[in-house]
């Protein structure tokens, strides 16, 4: 797997740190271990889901519908990684 930068550098985590993981145990059928992982990963697969669709329909509201979705996954990753970081 690619290697992440930041915690090479600086040996901290990075908002994206455990997506490759999750990506590959979703792929794998380990769906609960995924979440645990990553869990901004549902959101996001939602989120690139819903631009993939509406790239070939139109969809009613589709500017809100992608705001709410990109900030539900953006909140998911920052409130994961402020747990990784100072809780855990």
């Amino acid at each position: 797997m690619i290697p992440c930068l930041t915690k090479k550098l600086f040996g901290i985590d990075c908002l994206g740190c455990g997506i490759q993981r999750a990506t590959l145990l979703i792929f794998k059928g380990e769906f609960v271990e995924a979440f645990f992982m990553y869990p901004a990963i549902y959101p996001l697969i939602f989120f690139i889901g819903f631009l993939i669709l509406n790239s070939f329909t139109i969809i009613n509201y589709s500017e809100k519908i992608k705001l709410f979705l990109a900030a539900v996954t953006l909140i998911t990753a920052i409130t994961n990684y402020i747990f990784k970081m100072f809780l855990i």
